[in-house]
């Protein structure tokens, strides 16, 4: 069976990043929060930090706290179909403990990490591309991502997946430094 590598972080911590750079090595994509993206879309929303909390904590009212991980199993398998998957931005406890149920061996949990002052700057200096129309790399001011992290430890256990990581990556330091930390998890992962 192919290998998912679900990474998880916080936001502004390097997630999109390592996923970008796995997609180029050939992975197949998903992101996990594209359902809320979406939702906010559909309602014809400005994607905001307010909005998207409202749909993401309604989505989990609804469906639970593994919602993301039950709504997006049917796409991850279907990629898995055609190749190793990279699953970008695993939220809660409850989404980590069904995938590691269903994937078992084949899923590797990656998480990264960096300051709450290095990944506020980051977001801070974050220009919106025109191109991106996922809206993966949106700018935030300070009090947005700390809005946003208080929001995410508080209401949908993002620590818990963190904790359990198979791998930590510290991403302070140059894009060099991080795609060098990313292949020596690949070369471990395929020596398993």
């Amino acid at each position: 069976m192919n290998k998912i590598i679900a990474i998880v972080g916080m936001t502004g911590g390097g997630k999109t990043v390592i996923s970008d750079y796995l997609t180029d090595k050939g992975f197949k994509f998903l992101r996990f929060g594209q359902i809320t993206l979406d939702i906010v879309k559909e309602k014809k929303l400005k994607p905001t930090e307010e909005n998207e909390v409202k749909i993401r904590e309604g989505i989990r009212k609804k469906h639970g706290m593994g919602c993301f991980a039950i709504l997006n199993l049917p796409k991850i398998e279907n990629l898995l179909k055609t190749g190793d998957v990279v699953a970008d931005g695993l939220y809660s406890w409850s989404e980590y403990k069904i995938l590691k149920e269903k994937f078992k061996d084949n899923l590797t949990i990656v998480a990264v990490y960096a300051s709450p002052k290095i990944r506020y700057d980051r977001l801070a200096n974050r220009k919106l591309k025109e191109d991106d129309t996922k809206l993966r790399s949106r700018p935030m001011t300070y009090e947005q991502a700390k809005s946003r992290d208080y929001a995410e430890i508080e209401n949908i256990e993002k620590g818990g997946p963190i904790a359990m990581a198979d791998f930590m990556i510290i991403n302070e330091g140059s894009f060099e430094e991080l795609y060098k930390k990313v292949e020596d998890i690949l070369n471990e992962i395929r020596r398993k």
